[in-house]
């Protein structure tokens, strides 16, 4: 454990001297205190709409930025090492794979995690205080639950950089599969899960389809911050099928941390296999 702990440590160190930590927690920040207060503009209004309607707009915001700046964050953990010529080093000292790695995510996902509890956490803040009527005690608890799960949305993203990290032996190459991911589960997922919906006619399983949204963790995401939150509006798109999900809340943070837990355990096997 000591071992892991002077990994993370050091990759925590090195996001505070590359200015990562501040400059994501300012990132979020100011988006998060401008949807606030500006969210409602379109409607011809400008100030603090709802705790449900800011919550739906930051996780709108939330599905396109966590994933690519946790892809940014860790995608070059293993074979940024390896061509930076230090992973050989590292591994003389008395440390195992299995122990680098999960430094390496504990490192990131602390880095993301201090970064979304600084930058939404001062957004949060900044509402409890300037704005009246608020009720202070569901700000925090939308607040918390919203935090919560950008962190293991943002987790998730770090869990499959490592899985390409590991697999790849160029930097280039590992930068560009990242961003087909991101790509993936951010854009192409729900057009093509709205394609084949299309496309079948009504003659897919009406049951099986609201389960392929647990295939896709921003989607998970989204049903969350949206339905928990919000849960007497109308859900609309690709969401819908959502309605039918016969898992509550609980399910889906469970399903929430599996795409946490899976990609980085096939990293973890990946890693003990890759010839150094």
């Amino acid at each position: 454990m000591n071992a892991v702990w002077t990994i993370a440590r050091k990759e925590l160190s090195d996001s505070l001297r590359n200015r990562w930590l501040v400059a994501i927690s300012f990132v979020f920040a100011t988006l998060a205190l401008g949807i606030a207060w500006f969210g409602a503009a379109a409607a011809g209004q400008v100030g603090y709409a709802s705790t449900p309607a800011t919550i739906a707009s930051l996780a709108s915001l939330g599905i396109f930025l966590i994933p690519l700046i946790a892809l940014l964050l860790a995608y070059d953990a293993v074979v940024g090492e390896e061509e930076g010529g230090t992973l050989l080093l590292l591994m003389t000292y008395p440390l195992s794979r299995s122990q680098l790695l999960l430094g390496k995510f504990l490192g990131h996902g602390l880095t993301l995690g201090l970064a979304t509890v600084i930058g939404f956490g001062v957004a949060g803040v900044a509402i409890a205080l300037l704005v009246e009527e608020v009720a202070i005690v569901s700000l925090a608890t939308a607040m918390g639950r919203f935090i919560g799960s950008t962190i293991l949305l943002g987790l998730g993203f770090i869990a499959l950089a490592y899985l390409v990290s590991v697999r790849v032996s160029e930097k280039p190459v590992a930068a560009g599969l990242a961003l087909t991911i991101w790509f993936f589960f951010v854009l192409i997922f729900d057009l093509m899960l709205l394609g084949g919906l299309v496309a079948s006619e009504g003659t897919l399983n009406p049951e099986l389809m609201p389960w392929l949204l647990m295939l896709n963790p921003t989607d998970i995401y989204r049903l969350l911050n949206i339905v928990a939150f919000s849960g007497s509006e109308p859900l609309s798109g690709v969401l819908s099928l959502g309605a039918d999900l016969p898992v509550g809340p609980a399910g889906l943070w469970l399903a929430l941390v599996m795409w946490c837990v899976l990609p980085l355990a096939a990293a973890l096997l990946l890693f003990r296999n890759r010839r150094i």
